[in-house]
């Protein structure tokens, strides 16, 4: 017969596990995989995900990086891994990127199962200090005068965002490859390159310093950290352009099991040291249904795919 002390702590017990109560998942460690380095935006939000996972569980989450090839190592490992939801992967916008530079062993959407987004981080237009433009119509107007402008891009969207911002300007911008933001920024800021979208926790601490020019950011609302800067959209309406993060799992996962990780991964976002740990690196908390992210992914393939498709950027 349980004890007294048992039965009044079975409730507690449901409220940090209900989930696995109810289903019987997890049976044995969730393993969250990142196909990045450590230290990006999509590493940190796993690792802040995985300690309430963890308690809500009652299992380890250990998280895996598996860098390689912009994410496509990594995410391929998903692809192969038993839709039982003991595997997770918190990806990038690269993921639909992806299909644009390389040609992928997977399906980019029919391979997995969409649990939920997780941020949104803003891509800011960022020149040297003395540039010679101060907005997005005098930096139209210079690339017209001058005949175009390089940019520093380093892949992805950081890469196809210039490329956009081209094609909808009529203007000619001439892609300047760097491996990252790291080594582009000395060449910007030397004026040896003439623009770059880069992501604001990137460029941020150069443009506090002077040694960058802000000239708009990029996401649907201002950037809390550059509330001064404008938005492309301002200009040219529509215009938008981000990195932001995702939690995917293999394909055939049963609805019931994909709606829990869903409710467990929204509630582990939605923690407040969670919430403001992702603000100080520049990124909010966007949380999705699974329908939704499913439908959001195949909107940024089919649109960053048609611009890298327009410049002549063919899968290799």
């Amino acid at each position: 017969m349980p004890s007294r002390r048992q039965i009044l702590a079975a409730p507690a017990l449901l409220a940090i596990r209900p989930a696995a109560a109810q289903s019987g998942f997890p049976q044995r460690p969730v393993r969250i995989i990142v196909p990045y380095t450590p230290g990006g935006v999509s590493d940190i939000s796993a690792r802040l995900m995985a300690e309430p996972l963890s308690a809500r569980w009652g299992q380890p989450v250990p998280v895996e990086n598996r860098a390689g090839a912009d994410g496509v190592i990594g995410t391929e490992a998903l692809a192969r891994s038993a839709p039982d939801g003991h595997t997770l992967a918190l990806v990038s916008v690269g993921h639909p990127v992806n299909p644009a530079f390389y040609r992928l062993p997977y399906d980019t959407i029919g391979d997995f199962s969409f649990v939920t987004q997780t941020t949104t981080t803003p891509l800011v237009l960022c020149t040297a200090r003395d540039f010679p433009a101060g907005s997005v119509a005098e930096v139209i107007s210079l690339a017209k005068a001058r005949g175009g402008l390089t940019f520093a891009g380093t892949g992805g969207v950081v890469r196809l965002a210039p490329v956009l911002f081209a094609q909808i300007t009529g203007t000619e911008l001439t892609y300047v490859p760097y491996r990252g933001s790291t080594q582009a920024h000395p060449d910007l800021m030397a004026g040896r390159v003439d623009i770059m979208f880069d992501t604001v926790p990137a460029a941020l601490p150069h443009i506090q310093s002077g040694a960058l020019k802000a000239i708009a950011t990029t996401g649907a609302q201002r950037s809390p950290q550059l509330p001064d800067a404008p938005l492309v959209s301002e200009t040219l309406p529509g215009f938008e352009a981000a990195t932001w993060g995702m939690v995917i799992a293999p394909a055939g996962l049963p609805a019931p099991l994909i709606a829990q990780l869903n409710a467990d991964c929204v509630a582990a976002l939605a923690r407040p040291e969670v919430v403001e740990k992702h603000r100080t690196l520049g990124a909010g908390i966007v949380t999705s249904s699974p329908a939704a992210l499913r439908a959001f992914c195949e909107a940024e393939m089919r649109k960053w795919g048609e611009a890298a498709r327009r410049a002549g950027i063919m899968p290799q």
